[in-house]
């Protein structure tokens, strides 16, 4: 690789880096470039899937602050950098390992700490973000139905006169539930990282292309 490439490349994968909410780390030999295609589709909306030399990558990882890596970094290294959710490309990276299990899940970087391959699977078994939310949407939904039809009861029993207010309405007493329920969900929303964590991750502003071989192979620089 000339010069002027390495120090773009390094560039590049210091930018990824940086700006990433976590990088998971993967070992690809054998996988096809129409596999790693299919790979890089897969999590697009999310990270950036790209096959990296390990040497400027520990060079990289340092400059940009992330210690801990250098043991991941055997053998051919692809390293999905995570833009936004990190459960979201765990997933889609355990469930790619299983169709394709060339694919190895080596580990990564998250929340500041390096994580085992274990702990990224664990991270995948994860609920994201918007199953969290969407939990939050039914509870306030079941919530505030049951309000309204005890409030509907209520107004109903008053006009026939045959029953007096003598307690808060219903809105009062599903405040505290809807509360809890939000509380409850932030909660996990907000755990630590892996093993009983969560999380999110990134862009490599120039990902280094995958060999055009066959099976895409990379050598060490």
């Amino acid at each position: 690789m000339a010069h002027t490439d390495k120090t773009a490349a390094l560039a590049g994968l210091e930018a990824g880096f940086r700006e990433s909410n976590a990088a998971l780390l993967t070992e690809y030999r054998g996988l096809t470039v129409a596999q790693l295609k299919q790979l890089r589709r897969s999590i697009a909306a999310d990270a950036e899937y790209a096959v990296v030399k390990n040497t400027l990558t520990k060079i990289a990882a340092k400059r940009a602050g992330v210690e801990g890596l250098d043991d991941l970094l055997e053998g051919p290294s692809a390293i999905a950098f995570v833009k936004g959710d990190a459960i979201t490309v765990a997933k889609a990276l355990k469930n790619f390992a299983k169709e394709f299990p060339l694919l190895v899940i080596k580990g990564g970087y998250f929340d500041g700490k390096v994580v085992t391959a274990d702990e990224v699977k664990k991270l995948a078994d994860l609920e994201t973000r918007e199953v969290l939310l969407s939990k939050v949407a039914g509870v306030l939904m079941a919530t505030l139905s049951k309000a309204v039809r005890t409030i509907d009861a209520l107004r109903a029993s008053l006009e026939d006169g045959t029953e007096k207010p003598s307690e808060p309405v219903a809105t009062e007493a599903a405040a505290p539930a809807v509360a809890e329920a939000v509380e409850v969900v932030a909660e996990e929303a907000s755990a630590p990282a892996p093993a009983e964590a969560e999380v999110e991750a990134v862009d490599s502003a120039e990902p280094v292309e995958a060999p055009a071989e066959e099976t895409a192979e990379t050598t060490e620089a």
